[in-house]
């Protein structure tokens, strides 16, 4: 069923070329949502990225895509632009999807490596949480979203738990989800929806860059009650039903989706 067919609805999702972005613009493409993907990529992870995205143009849909610093407020300016003549009068932004992975993942304490400063943590913050509030108020002041938004970002449990070398990215990951609430309570009056989901330890590039990420995977799979790994489909499918119009009703919150790995 493409629910979303001829609405007119549009996804721009930040980060899309890789990972749980990704799979959530392939879900979202798949049930007649047109794409518009934000991606910074160096030119050789470019044919690769592509062939995804010749994959979600398969479908009936828009899809437009854009290699450029999301962080950058210029080029920012830029995009909305451009998408407002895309879109017309009548197309508008139903879900915006944060799926932003930069950020420092070094140790407070070492003899050998480089340490965290607050350089470290001011740009892992700005990137991983307070650009999702850029992003929000940006599209907002530029009246491009739908009368029913729903605004979805993703966290991890490292926003409760410390995990080594994780400072910033666990700062930043509190700082999104504590926007998230805000900008459910603030935006309400406008019809904007905003929820984190939480997923499971999930096998992408920003895991594998994590130190000792082979352990958390093998801790996972004992951990995790459903014995595998979360996979970005997961996430992408709690996006969609996320979006969807029976769930209108779930605002500021942040939604475990991970096969009951936060459980124990």
């Amino acid at each position: 069923m493409k629910e979303f067919q001829d609405k007119n609805y549009w996804a721009l999702i930040l980060g899309g070329s890789s990972g749980l972005g990704l799979a959530t613009a392939k879900k979202l493409a798949k049930h007649g949502m047109n794409i518009c993907i934000v991606h910074r990529n160096s030119r050789m992870q470019e044919g690769e990225i592509q062939a995804e995205f010749e994959i979600i143009k398969q479908e009936p849909i828009k899809f437009k895509a854009f290699n450029t610093d999301a962080f950058n407020p210029e080029k920012r300016d830029a995009i909305l632009e451009e998408l407002k003549v895309v879109f017309g009068k009548d197309h508008k932004i139903r879900v915006l999807v944060h799926s932003v992975a930069k950020g420092n993942l070094k140790p407070m304490v070492s003899d050998e490596k480089p340490v965290l400063k607050n350089d470290d943590f001011a740009l892992t913050i700005n990137a991983m949480g307070i650009s999702l509030y850029d992003w929000t108020k940006a599209l907002f002041d530029a009246k491009l979203f739908s009368k029913d938004t729903r605004i979805i970002s993703f966290t991890s449990e490292g926003n409760t738990k410390a995990w080594q070398n994780y400072a910033a990215v666990s700062a930043a990951k509190v700082t999104l989800e504590a926007l998230t609430r805000s900008i459910a309570l603030e935006f309400a009056p406008y019809g904007i929806k905003a929820n984190c989901i939480q997923a499971g330890v999930t096998d992408t590039s920003s895991l594998r860059m994590i130190p000792g990420s082979d352990k958390i995977i093998e801790y996972t799979l004992k951990r995790n009650p459903n014995k595998r790994l979360t996979l970005p489909e997961d996430a992408a499918n709690a996006v969609y039903l996320l979006s969807k119009d029976e769930a209108s009703w779930i605002t500021g919150a942040t939604i475990p989706v991970d096969g009951g790995e936060h459980l124990s």
